[in-house]
């Protein structure tokens, strides 16, 4: 899942905060935090919830052959390879090949594809975002700061994944059908900078902590293609790319960075998987 050899050590600036790791991947930039120990009960611990805010960015769009696409989102689950769950929501920037630009929301509980809602979303409106698990009972809002108006879903998932939380810009997977041969990794939408904040986990011991918390490890993933290969980092894999995406440190508290676009021309392998069946954008983002 990880790049072998990527890992380095990167201390936060947080008070009391544990260092930070850094690596690769071929569709994600932004943070993972993984759970480890309860510092309370000492057994292995999982996360009950995640959130963040994060700013919309501007899709900065061009006519072009092919269209483009980046999701940004908030979720638990999905950071390793034995898992086959990742429950989250968020928004994207798309750019069609007339040139224009589209913003949309969207939940998602992996294996099952994504769900767009009617919410709308402008370029920089304030959003905040939440993942909730209880049992088989998964909890997703999403509110638009800007507007006042939000979406929450309380929905059911045979067996959700809670071993990692994550906060993610993401160049997503599109499918033209049900056939996973036909899916793609997209071209990452030029979104410029994303700011995310407010970024907390809840263990299910109760413990609540941000990014850095030394309760859990976090690392921080660079999108540069060509190196994943498990689930979550880099599964989507595409033919080619040119651009990438790169995390910010985390700001003292531990609950804030930013994402900044980059071009850069990457090569991938591999075929890509998941299903949309619009062919549009967020096709099983992040996972």
């Amino acid at each position: 899942m990880l790049v072998a050899g990527a890992a380095v050590a990167a201390a936060s600036g947080a008070s009391g905060a544990a260092a930070v790791g850094s690596d690769v991947s071929s569709n994600w930039a932004g943070y993972v935090a993984s759970a480890g120990l309860d510092p309370t009960t000492g057994s292995a611990q999982t996360f009950a919830t995640v959130s963040g805010n994060w700013v919309q960015p501007a899709a900065k769009c061009a006519a072009a052959t092919s269209s483009t696409s980046a999701a940004f989102w908030v979720g638990l689950g999905g950071d390793s390879e034995s898992s086959n769950a990742l429950e989250q929501i968020g928004t994207e920037s798309d750019c069609t090949t007339n040139g224009g630009a589209r913003y949309t929301a969207w939940y998602e509980l992996v294996p099952a594809g994504s769900v767009a809602i009617s919410l709308k979303v402008s370029p920089g409106d304030k959003l905040a975002a939440s993942v909730g698990v209880t049992g088989s009972k998964v909890s997703v809002k999403l509110a638009n700061l800007t507007t006042g108006k939000s979406f929450s879903r309380l929905l059911s998932m045979a067996s959700p994944d809670t071993t990692s939380a994550e906060w993610i810009a993401e160049a997503p997977s599109l499918c033209a059908s049900t056939n996973e041969s036909t899916c793609r990794q997209a071209a990452l939408t030029n979104f410029a900078k994303i700011s995310f904040s407010h970024a907390s986990i809840t263990s299910s011991s109760g413990h609540t902590g941000t990014i850095s918390d030394p309760a859990w490890s976090a690392t921080a993933l660079e999108l540069a293609g060509g190196g994943g290969g498990g689930f979550g980092y880099g599964r989507f894999a595409a033919a080619s790319s040119a651009a990438q995406a790169l995390p910010g440190a985390l700001k003292s508290s531990g609950s804030s960075f930013a994402v900044t676009w980059s071009s850069q021309e990457q090569q991938h392998s591999d075929p890509g998987y998941g299903y949309d069946p619009g062919y549009g954008g967020g096709g099983y983002p992040g996972y």
